[in-house]
């Protein structure tokens, strides 16, 4: 791809991959027929789809509408390889428990960064009456009946938390999520099982009440916009010194980004209720950037915000809360020519201030970076590890002089929907060629 043309146009958002997964799990909870719309096309999510197709459900597809009947479901097992591909496999027990009493799932995939500890969401399953081994890459869990519980997560779980949600909505009882994630995918998972008849309120920005019911029915439901597809759009347009519309914006989701965007000086307009432009308008500031849970400045924008960073004038810092392992794009970036210098924050409670497990943490790895500019980036051969990193590098390479080369693209795939198409209708320059052997 050829980089240094400045992004111009209007580009609209896809549907939110963490709302879009979680709600396909959520078709096994009723044999009635479910309508999921504004479906992003990515592997991630038809992958999900996959997980449920292997239990016998059937799931057809027009443009990014799902029909999905789950009557025909007789099986309790993921399969194995669909398991260590999509992290959403541990998601299924909840719903199979329901159904069959047992459930039998692999030790789920995904994104590798850093341990993601499973055993919370084990944890809390046992607590609502599962017996759960562990058994040649498998979670076996049996019940005779779930049943509500008090669960309390240690640090804050995206995943977690929607685990429960899906186990809790068929439970006997009442079942209490406390340090519940604030997330607004995780409420809008919320909304689509009260629409489907559950019984579920956030009483406090992190405490979650479901009341269990007997039966789950079908329903019509549209998943929210992409706030991580706003934020890539959002940054590609101000690292090229582009002027980019970003349709699906919900800003009242972005406020710690754009409070962000504010102390870069990077311009941003609201144009309508879902609209927003996003633009170059001078010199880049350098700011510090200190990722956390919902409402703070989400872990997945801190790697695109590194492009951002190189531009600036002085020094920006970086510190990662949420994951022990989120820097895999630094070596990448120094390959054009980014000054990127690791470092230790200073924290004085460690085991109580980041969000995983401190004595999990990498020895010698650091959780933070500090990045001077500015920089004029170049050309390089890059190589993506994960999504967000694989975005990241992509609007480096925007943003650079010179043609690059991405490798590793499938990652890139799992998180956004034909996105070399769409940002070549912003002018960029991309060429998608399949490697020969």
């Amino acid at each position: 791809m050829q980089g240094g043309k400045p992004l111009r146009g209007e580009i609209s958002v896809s549907g939110a991959k963490n709302v879009a997964m979680k709600a396909i799990i959520a078709a096994l909870l009723t044999e009635e027929t479910m309508h999921i719309k504004n479906i992003p096309l990515i592997s991630s999510v038809l992958g999900t789809a996959r997980i449920i197709t292997s239990l016998g459900a059937k799931v057809n597809r027009i443009d990014h509408e799902l029909t999905i009947s789950s009557k025909g479901v007789h099986k309790f097992q993921v399969p194995l390889e669909l398991g260590g591909l999509y992290r959403t496999a541990t998601m299924t027990i909840g719903p199979l428990l329901a159904r069959f009493g047992k459930a039998i799932v692999p030790n789920p995939g995904g994104c590798r960064l850093g341990k993601r500890p499973v055993d919370w969401h084990i944890h809390a399953l046992e607590k609502m009456g599962a017996t759960i081994t562990y058994e040649d890459g498998y979670f076996v869990a049996e019940t005779k009946q779930l049943h509500g519980a008090k669960i309390e997560f240690a640090k804050n779980t995206h995943t977690g938390t929607e685990t429960i949600l899906l186990a809790g909505v068929l439970a006997e009882g009442e079942t209490v999520i406390e340090n519940a994630a604030a997330e607004p995918e995780v409420d809008d998972l919320i909304q689509m099982l009260n629409t489907m008849g559950a019984k579920i309120k956030r009483i406090k920005e992190r405490v979650i009440v479901i009341s269990g019911v007997k039966q789950l029915y079908g329903t019509t439901y549209t998943i929210m916009p992409d706030r991580n597809e706003v934020v890539t759009f959002a940054i590609a347009a101000a690292a090229t010194g582009g002027d980019v519309l970003v349709k699906g914006t919900q800003r009242e989701y972005l406020s710690a980004f754009l409070q962000a965007l504010d102390k870069a000086k990077v311009g941003w307009e609201a144009v309508d209720a879902d609209s927003t432009r996003f633009f170059a308008k001078g010199p880049i500031k350098p700011t510090t950037i200190v990722t956390g849970p919902y409402p703070a400045f989400m872990t997945d924008w801190q790697q695109p915000w590194a492009v951002l960073a190189t531009l600036a004038r002085g020094v920006s810092r970086i510190h990662e809360t949420v994951f022990e392992r989120r820097f895999s794009y630094v070596s990448e970036l120094v390959k054009m020519g980014a000054k990127i210098k690791f470092y230790h924050p200073r924290v004085r409670n460690p085991d109580t201030f980041y969000n995983f497990n401190w004595q999990d943490r990498i020895p010698g790895y650091y959780q933070g970076v500090k990045i001077s500019g500015p920089t004029k980036l170049h050309d390089a051969v890059l190589e993506m590890t994960d999504i967000r990193a694989g975005a990241t590098l992509l609007v480096a390479a925007l943003a650079a002089s010179g043609t690059s080369v991405l490798t590793e693209v499938e990652h890139l795939d799992r998180g956004y929907e034909k996105l070399d198409v769409r940002l070549k209708n912003l002018g960029a320059q991309i060429n998608r060629v399949k490697e020969e052997l």
